[in-house]
């Protein structure tokens, strides 16, 4: 089934009139109010460097415990969110085998592991977990591999999708792949399974895909007792009675997709078309009795990066089409490294009641942000984004506390990231905190893509206005871009693309950007020998292009090192310029500020004293001028609770001069302006790594900015935060 109505895609194709508010009707909103690193919960006598994971999650009655899966531990874990601004840790419970799912009723969580010590010889059973003694009351073999859990509303029914995977590795994931999987469904009462009444539904036969293969990937209840099931590789649904007989059955169809990113060129365009994209869909939620909404993560052929909404007879009533992806790439989430796959990859739904209104929560795993939408009963409204965790893949909402948690599976910790988080929300907010920045659609309809910004300055003439830079992930696409930062949230109004003879100028790292004072910028160019990038600073003119490289003095490259400049700042006719870390000729915990004189062409430097560290290593990210100091952004490569240092100095301008290169620099004094971490952990989330850039505007209102590395192996946060004006300073 190929959707192609004018009703539906109107919207979404017709990028001119297709309207990208902050809120439509939305009077209360969702802030993120706390993050939990799932580690936490390790046991005593296992290292804080094992592996950890919060996958699917579900939530005891009363809210004050939220429970995950953790499949690399084997395990479930328990958090208490009595204070839920200050979740704390109950330990985990082991299962012998890997924990699929997981939801509770009556103070029992039903679990499904999975014991399949193969692909063609798939195991598992349904575990049942008393959450008061935190132990296992019951469990029963389910004959297959188990995928998601469900239990009815009225708690007496539990349906599991037996998925029976398939191996990737075998025919490139192909299916019909042997055996069958099909849905579980088992009778309880008071916490107790009767194992024997486990009726196994046969959903084989009906999907014009491997119809002899169903893979069942998701199943949820609505108050009939009725289960709907998505089959993900199938690209089927199927809702099936209490009793597992089939009532109605039908394709999840395809779309057409109008100007979308399908590109990995390290450059954010939206100007291509894809044609009969099958929804293959993962997450499923009924919003009543008669509707449902599902997430079209896709698998092996398609994905169409949004949601569905239809009938329980098959009847399209919604589909999102580009919406969830563009507002994702406005907030600056779009991972640029999945355009040739799935885009934003939206996987994981959720269906909340808060008074009067009934949401919809889309989870977008790779952009790892989720979506808000309002159920109208017809076309769905959209309210707002959340910031969550590494790879957001459940979530649960607990309206009688009104409460949010969604659950976050990636765990970096074999590269010294971020860990796997649990995230927690709450609602009732007169406005949102997030996003802090976002950009809107172009002249084309298409969004402005974002990200990775890494240096900033304030406008010289328009108090409010901002203009950043972004570093080499877009390679393709170096820019400059104009933010407005009167607005909530600021916006990025337009994005000047940097040239060289009339293409994107290649072998750029930017990393800082000042004002020439004529309507163009200098930008600080962060060397890489290994990439024939050099360290160099270009002047760039009102039109984007480059005019001039100012390459780095002989003697300042003969003692070059990778991490060079971070920021750059002018000052009369001086360039201030902020290296990074220590070069070869820098004492320990000593950096260069470098001069350059636009009049006689002169170098010279200055020494900066860096604060200690604790692990990993500190540095600069950014300089900036105003009155009579350099504002110095100094921090660690530290992510999480790991982090120390994030913090902004000032130096006076007469501590300021240069000798030469060199010789012995003079040091010069800094005072802190302003502990950045207080800051940073205000708003809910961990502390993220990259504050890479500061800018001051002309009335003195001093902005700093996060770089999110382009959402690779990154949340995708940006925190666009305004600190303390100077102009009373």
């Amino acid at each position: 089934m190929r959707l192609s109505t004018k009703k539906i895609f109107f919207s979404f194709l017709m990028g001119s009139v297709f309207t990208f508010s902050s809120s439509v009707c939305a009077d209360e909103y969702f802030n993120r109010i706390a993050s939990f690193p799932v580690n936490l919960n390790l046991p005593s006598d296992m290292s804080q460097k094992t592996e950890t994971s919060a996958e699917i999650i579900s939530a005891s009655e009363d809210g004050n415990m939220v429970v995950y899966s953790d499949s690399p531990l084997g395990a479930i874990g328990m958090i208490d969110i009595t204070n839920p601004g200050s979740p704390a840790p109950l330990g985990t419970i082991k299962l012998g085998g890997e924990p699929t799912s997981v939801s509770i009723k009556k103070g029992f969580a039903f679990v499904g592991v999975n014991t399949s010590k193969d692909f063609v010889s798939p195991s598992g059973n349904l575990a049942v977990i008393d959450l008061k003694s935190k132990s296992i009351a019951q469990s029963c073999e389910l004959g297959g591999q188990p995928d998601s859990v469900a239990v009815s509303k009225d708690g007496s029914l539990i349906a599991v999708a037996i998925e029976n995977e398939r191996d990737e590795d075998l025919n490139d994931g192909i299916i019909p792949q042997a055996p069958a999987g099909f849905v579980s469904i088992l009778q309880v009462r008071d916490g107790k399974l009767n194992c024997d009444t486990m009726i196994k539904a046969d959903v084989s036969g009906l999907s014009d895909v491997a119809g002899s293969d169903p893979e069942p990937e998701f199943v949820d209840f609505n108050d009939n007792n009725e289960i709907v099931l998505t089959m993900q590789e199938n690209n089927h649904i199927v809702v099936i009675s209490e009793d597992g007989k089939v009532q109605s059955h039908f394709s999840a169809g395809s779309v057409d997709l109008k100007n979308v990113d399908v590109d990995e060129e390290r450059a954010l365009t939206f100007d291509a078309t894809l044609s009969g994209v099958v929804r293959e869909p993962d997450a499923v939620q009924w919003l009543d009795n008669d509707r449902f909404v599902i997430a079209n993560e896709g698998d092996y052929k398609g994905g169409s990066r949004g949601f569905t909404i239809f009938s329980k007879s098959g009847e399209v009533l919604y589909e999102s089409g580009l919406d969830f992806e563009y507002r994702v790439a406005m907030a600056g989430h779009y991972p640029e490294k999945r355009s040739g796959n799935k885009g934003a990859e939206p996987e994981g739904l959720e269906v909340g009641k808060f008074g009067d209104t009934n949401y919809i929560f889309v989870l977008s795993e790779r952009g790892s942000v989720i979506g808000v939408y309002k159920d109208t009963g017809g076309e769905p409204e959209f309210v707002q984004l959340l910031p969550t965790g590494l790879a957001p893949e459940g979530a649960i909402a607990i309206p009688e506390r009104n409460l949010f948690v969604a659950s976050n599976e990636k765990d970096l910790i074999e590269d010294g990231g971020v860990r796997s988080h649990v995230t927690i929300y709450q609602y009732g907010a007169a406005t949102p905190k997030y996003p802090m920045l976002t950009s809107k659609l172009d002249d084309n309809g298409r969004p402005i893509g974002w990200g990775a910004l890494s240096g900033l300055v304030g406008d010289a003439e328009t108090p409010g206005v901002f203009y950043a830079v972004n570093d080499s992930f877009y390679r393709s696409q170096p820019q400059i871009f104009k933010i407005d930062a009167t607005q909530q949230p600021a916006q990025i109004i337009s994005a000047l693309p940097i040239t060289r003879d009339g293409m994107p100028a290649q072998k750029l790292d930017m990393e800082g950007v000042t004002l020439d004072g004529e309507g163009g910028f200098f930008i600080a160019s962060e060397g890489r020998n290994d990439r024939l990038t050099p360290h160099a600073i270009y002047h760039v003119n009102a039109k984007g292009e480059i005019e001039d490289e100012i390459a780095f003095p002989e003697e300042l490259l003969a003692v070059q090192k990778r991490f060079g400049s971070e920021g750059i700042a002018k000052h009369g006719d001086d360039l201030w310029i902020a290296i990074q870390r220590e070069w070869q000729d820098d004492a320990k915990g000593l950096v260069k500020l470098v001069n350059y004189n636009l009049k006689s062409k002169e170098w010279g430097a200055v020494s900066y004293p860096l604060d200690g560290k604790e692990r990993g290593w500190v540095g600069l990210s950014e300089i900036s001028i105003f009155g009579d100091h350099a504002y110095i952004l100094e921090r660690d490569n530290q992510i999480g609770a790991a982090a120390v240092t994030k913090k902004l100095y000032k130096v006076a301008l007469s501590e300021l001069k240069p000798a030469k290169i060199g010789s012995e620099l003079p040091i010069v004094k800094k005072e802190l302006h302003k502990d950045l971490l207080p800051i940073m952990q205000s708003y809910g989330g961990y502390v993220l790594d990259k504050v890479e850039g500061l800018g001051i505007d002309k009335n003195g209102e001093m902005f700093i900015v996060t770089d999110n590395d382009g959402v690779d192996d990154s949340n995708g946060e940006t925190q666009f935060i305004k600190l303390d004006a100077m102009a009373a300073m």
